[in-house]
């Protein structure tokens, strides 16, 4: 089963792009905190998140710096070579389904879900 679940605030404004495919893309980044217990201190995790299609324009017109959301989706990654070095190299980042709006710093907004 590949399934997660992230809440966190978003890192920067959702970047929205548009393919000649018609397809909708917008990615942006999110931050978790969690109890480090070696450490004894909270430590942020940043994950990289795409939505896609009809989710994807509710996330480029709402999804803002800051805000808080809860995030539903499946992990991928993509792999390549790097051109300078010749080294594979891979990335990972969350596949949402699932969006929601929990709150933002600015304001406490009515919890709303959006899911397809």
């Amino acid at each position: 089963m590949n399934s997660v679940v992230i809440v966190g605030r978003v890192g920067q404004d959702a970047d929205i792009r548009y393919f000649e495919s018609g397809k909708i893309k917008t990615s942006f980044s999110i931050a978790s905190n969690r109890w480090d217990a070696k450490t004894q201190s909270e430590v942020t995790d940043w994950f990289n998140v795409d939505v896609w299609d009809k989710l994807a324009e509710i996330a480029g017109e709402y999804v803002k710096k800051g805000t808080l959301l809860g995030v539903e989706g499946r992990i991928s990654s993509n792999k390549w070579k790097d051109n300078t070095t010749g080294e594979e190299r891979e990335k990972y980042f969350i596949i949402a389904n699932n969006i929601r709006f929990l709150g933002s710093k600015r304001d406490d907004m009515q919890s709303v879900e959006h899911q397809f």
